[in-house]
């Protein structure tokens, strides 16, 4: 249902049953998937690719320019998953020409006024606090919750099912299924609550605790420590995850409790 009050360029793709309220503007270059709702006052820019069934709050901008000095006005997009929500005031501008696109994945919570600059990339199941922002290329990996008021550098990766403690400044990479908290930001535990509600086992999570505790109790830089897991530790999933997680950090991971 598109109402009468709503802006809606000729050109624009809209699947079946999407609910358009009064207020919204949709740009030509625009794809909307089936069954999703579009609230009062939200925009929709140019280059904005929605999937079906997502829910788009009022208030929320999705494919806006980027807000960076080297966009020089390239074609690029934004691309949202199936099942998502994007509640008040949130913000996804599109990408630029370093990557193209802005990718959030299928599942996702972005909570009112948070903000997903250019070239991001959010995996599925994602959840973005409310006031949260992400600076450009940022890589958030399934599962990984960013709290509230939580401010991430550019180019910094989160790992898979990590948790970030509210209010925090992320200079570093974080590693999967960690909880990371305090200032500086630092190494806080096991996101175990998390992992039990997803289905990990205790001899998961025990395992996960045990790659960790090289990483972080033991006094070994990082290199130490992952020789000794690999030495030391049965060779799981999850400890794979992890070591490839670091092997691949380009900013380096977050610091220990006592570093």
């Amino acid at each position: 249902m598109q109402q009468a009050m709503a802006n809606i360029h000729p050109d624009a793709k809209i699947g079946k049953d999407v609910v358009i309220e009064p207020f919204v503007t949709i740009a030509a270059d625009v794809e909307i998937g089936d069954g999703t709702w579009i609230g009062p006052n939200a925009v929709i820019m140019d280059g904005a690719r929605i999937g079906a069934n997502c829910k788009i709050f009022p208030g929320a901008v999705i494919a806006g320019i980027p807000q960076d000095l080297k966009f020089k006005g390239e074609v690029t997009t934004v691309v949202i998953g199936d099942n998502t929500t994007v509640r008040e005031f949130c913000t996804v501008n599109r990408g630029t020409a370093a990557k193209g696109t802005t990718i959030v994945g299928k599942d996702c919570l972005l909570q009112s006024y948070s903000h997903v600059a250019h070239d991001c990339l959010l995996h599925n199941n994602v959840i973005l606090g409310s006031y949260a922002g992400l600076a450009g290329e940022v890589d958030v990996e399934d599962f990984a919750i960013v709290s509230p008021y939580t401010a991430v550098h550019q180019f910094c990766r989160i790992g898979k099912h990590a948790f970030i403690a509210g209010g925090s400044l992320v200079r570093k990479d974080i590693p999967p299924y960690v909880l990371v908290a305090n200032e500086p930001l630092s190494f806080a535990g096991i996101n175990s609550v998390g992992l039990r509600r997803r289905g990990f086992s205790i001899d998961q999570i025990n395992d996960i605790q045990n790659v960790y505790r090289y990483l972080y109790q033991k006094g070994m830089n990082n290199t130490q420590a992952m020789e000794a897991i690999l030495a030391e530790t049965e060779a799981t999933t999850e400890r794979e995850a992890i070591l490839d997680f670091i092997r691949s950090s380009e900013r380096g991971i977050v610091r220990g409790p006592q570093d």
